[in-house]
């Protein structure tokens, strides 16, 4: 079923710890700066989350995360250390063109509102990509080394080796991951990929 792989999405490391623990299961993407010419684009099917620091602030997060963003930004990881351990699976991509369907979603992730509606209207385009996850995780994290293409306000990179995710367990068990990827359909009216 797994794969190894070199994709990697990079993602802010308080959303991944979100995504770890099974407090989400959606992403809501926009794009990178050197993205904005084609917009976010679901590149890969099965990746690994790449946590990141890089734009994260406390406006941009839920009132009750902040705690846990400010123990998260005071122990940052080692300078030069990558540490992949969350395998994540799209199983639906849907892309969302009306503000209002996203305020639906409030609950079902860690970002303020107006962060939400701030992607939405991004370079006076709207629009946002909402993905459902499947998320495994991995016993220990794979520590790489930082590699210059890794940077960059980019939603993809390649890591300079393919990480492999036997081993990985989910973090939702089926039935609870089932269970709340059908309210998300339901909410988002989803029935195709985007």
């Amino acid at each position: 079923m797994f794969a190894p792989t070199t994709a990697a999405l990079k993602e802010w490391a308080i959303v991944c710890n979100a995504l770890a623990d099974g407090r989400q299961i959606v992403l809501i993407r926009k794009g990178g700066i050197e993205e904005i010419k084609a917009g976010f684009q679901v590149t890969h099917r099965d990746f690994w989350l790449f946590p990141t620091f890089v734009h994260e602030n406390t406006a941009d997060l839920i009132p009750p995360v902040h705690g846990e963003f400010a123990r998260l930004r005071a122990a940052p990881p080692p300078a030069g250390a990558l540490a992949v351990q969350l395998y994540a699976t799209v199983t639906e991509a849907v892309k969302v063109t009306e503000l209002d369907r996203l305020r639906a979603l409030e609950g079902a992730h860690i970002l303020s509102w107006d962060a939400v509606a701030a992607r939405f209207q991004y370079r006076n385009r709207p629009g946002v990509h909402v993905l459902t996850l499947r998320v495994h995780r991995l016993p220990r994290p794979v520590v790489l080394e930082v590699k210059p293409w890794y940077d960059g306000c980019v939603s993809w990179v390649e890591l300079d080796q393919a990480v492999d995710p036997r081993g990985a367990t989910p973090v939702l068990s089926d039935p609870e991951f089932t269970r709340r990827e059908a309210d998300i359909r339901a909410i988002l009216g989803a029935t195709a990929a985007a």
